[in-house]
């Protein structure tokens, strides 16, 4: 019974704060990353750093970072050299998609993912996150319309009585 209410409490904070459990990055380590990319002796270390510097952009908190992200990811898909790295920056991508709020993408995107590798965790946690944002986002979108309808019905309920 314990575990249960313990649950039920957490599922209740993460609804209120919009809790996922996919990571931060800062600016020091996209700096530090960058750094890597300029220093990159071939084209098998600057392809490791661009990988490292897109997971590092479109985990960032900043926007202007993810979207900087996600148009390196959408320009490099096409040019994977193999189906593990087309999976890797397609879930990128759809965690960039996620930050900016287009979760009708990031979902088709994490969709993709879970075709290639049904078992995927980081995708699965990833699909959970958005659809719990949708629902999220659904319900306080009913309560506000709600709200607007409770105060229209009571303004013109209040100039019914003044009449």
């Amino acid at each position: 019974m314990e575990a249960k209410m313990e649950r039920f409490f957490e599922s209740v904070g993460n609804f209120f704060t919009g809790g996922d459990n996919i990571p931060w990055c800062d600016r020091d380590l996209i700096a530090g990353i960058e750094r890597e990319l300029a220093d990159a002796a071939n084209d098998e270390q600057r392809n490791a750093s661009l990988m490292r510097l897109s997971w590092a952009l479109v985990h960032s908190k900043q926007t202007d970072d993810v979207n900087r992200g996600i148009s390196m990811l959408q320009a490099s898909l096409d040019n994977s050299g193999s189906p593990l790295e087309t999976k890797e920056k397609m879930y990128l991508l759809a965690v960039g998609l996620f930050r900016i709020g287009d979760y009708s993408k990031s979902r088709q995107l994490a969709d993709r993912c879970l075709e290639i590798q049904p078992d995927w965790r980081q995708a699965m946690s990833l699909k959970k996150a958005i659809e719990d944002k949708i629902a999220k986002d659904g319900v306080i979108g009913i309560g506000i319309a709600a709200t607007a309808v409770g105060l229209l019905v009571g303004g013109i309920a209040a100039l019914a009585r003044k009449k």
